[in-house]
């Protein structure tokens, strides 16, 4: 008994000292936010840029003529899908007011009616507590409007730095990893160096993964909108794309939203209709072509995406839950090296071989006597 005590105490000594160090992590993480918030999103766009960078390295341009054209390439797009979809949204929102107050007239008189017969008064005092709950929180509304204007002012800065990083990222970064392998030495510089190949694939592979999946729901949703005569049917589309970056949560909250316009602006029936094929293609997409490809990329459960994503949101964010997986993925990778190594160490002990080959470095002396290579 007391040696199962003092071993679950060692345990326990440990988890908590592991817990200790994720609590500092994140305390240290939350304080650098700031910091690391235009680090992680330049990383994430810097795998969309780097394929068309290194075809334009191999046409003869120069890495840092390269990287310019691709960033400003890429400012390009985002300035033209925003200048297709703000006037749609402009001409079309007026139209949607109107009909939204019809719907909640019309949701009014069926309340009123059987079977519910909802009286005038209960609707009466269910809005007036609305009303009231509104007045008394304007002193947080208004507080609200004026941390709005700080936090509008911190993502132009925020946009800035990801792209100013972006440039350097896909100017430099394959200079990065051979700088960092020098840096550290041999052994370390090998393992890092693996590991950060490991990542940057795995990165790429799910930009590339997510971007098809998206691309294929708001192609046929968006169609779908258009055939029906949906409102913003480009804004719709543009959401549901958008939408997708963020596993399992993103598409749902687009569809919703879509189904919600097209009540308001088409009726039962069509709303109906919307519902049904996003169904459709969020099955088609859910259950085909999500594992098939992300299987070959991150190599993660369903479970576990949906963990990283709930939690990823609830600390930080929509910025959380679109950065939750590749996060977890990383992690993925970081825990499925060490299992490697510890894995060939362990088969090298047992074959009687000692070291595993090529994981010794060459032996270092201090000029007086031989050394052997560590075990």
């Amino acid at each position: 008994m007391g040696s199962g005590v003092l071993w679950l105490a060692k345990w326990a000594v440990c988890i908590v000292a592991i817990a200790a160090g994720a609590w500092v992590l994140g305390f240290l993480a939350a304080r650098l936010w700031v910091v690391l918030l235009p680090v992680l999103l330049a990383i994430v766009v810097a795998t969309v840029l780097w394929p068309p960078t290194r075809l334009l390295v191999k046409a003869g341009l120069p890495p840092a003529a390269a990287a310019g054209l691709t960033v400003v390439g890429f400012i390009g797009v985002l300035a033209g899908s925003i200048a297709l979809i703000v006037p749609s949204v402009v001409d079309q929102v007026p139209e949607l007011s109107d009909k939204a107050t019809t719907g909640i007239n019309t949701v009014r008189d069926w309340l009123q009616g059987p079977p519910l017969n909802v009286r005038d008064e209960q609707l009466d005092s269910a809005v007036d507590a609305v009303v009231s709950r509104l007045q008394s929180s304007a002193e947080q509304i208004a507080t609200g409007v004026f941390t709005g204007v700080s936090t509008a002012t911190s993502v132009l800065v925020t946009i800035f730095l990801v792209l100013v990083l972006s440039f350097f990222f896909v100017k430099d970064g394959p200079r990065f990893i051979p700088w960092m392998h020098k840096f550290l030495g041999g052994r370390g510089g090998r393992h890092l160096e693996e590991v950060l190949v490991r990542v940057w694939d795995v990165l790429g592979g799910f930009i590339r993964t997510q971007a098809v999946v998206s691309f294929i729901d708001a192609f046929f949703i968006g169609i779908g909108l258009v055939i029906l005569g949906v409102p913003l049917w480009g804004v719709l589309t543009a959401l549901t794309f958008l939408g997708g970056f963020i596993p399992m949560v993103g598409a749902f909250v687009a569809g919703a939203l879509a189904v919600l316009v097209a009540l308001v602006g088409n009726g039962f029936t069509t709303a109906l209709i919307v519902l049904v094929i996003i169904i459709a293609v969020q099955q088609l997409e859910g259950n085909v072509l999500q594992p098939v490809l992300q299987s070959r990329t991150m190599k993660l459960h369903a479970v576990v995406v949906l963990l990283a994503v709930t939690g990823g949101g609830t600390l930080y964010g929509i910025t959380g839950a679109f950065l939750a997986v590749p996060v977890v993925a990383v992690v993925a990778v970081v825990i499925r090296y060490i299992s490697e190594q510890i894995d060939a160490e362990v088969a090298g002990r047992a074959a009687g071989s000692g070291p595993v080959a090529g994981a010794a470095e060459a032996p270092e002396t201090d000029g007086t006597q031989p050394t052997t290579p560590e075990k």
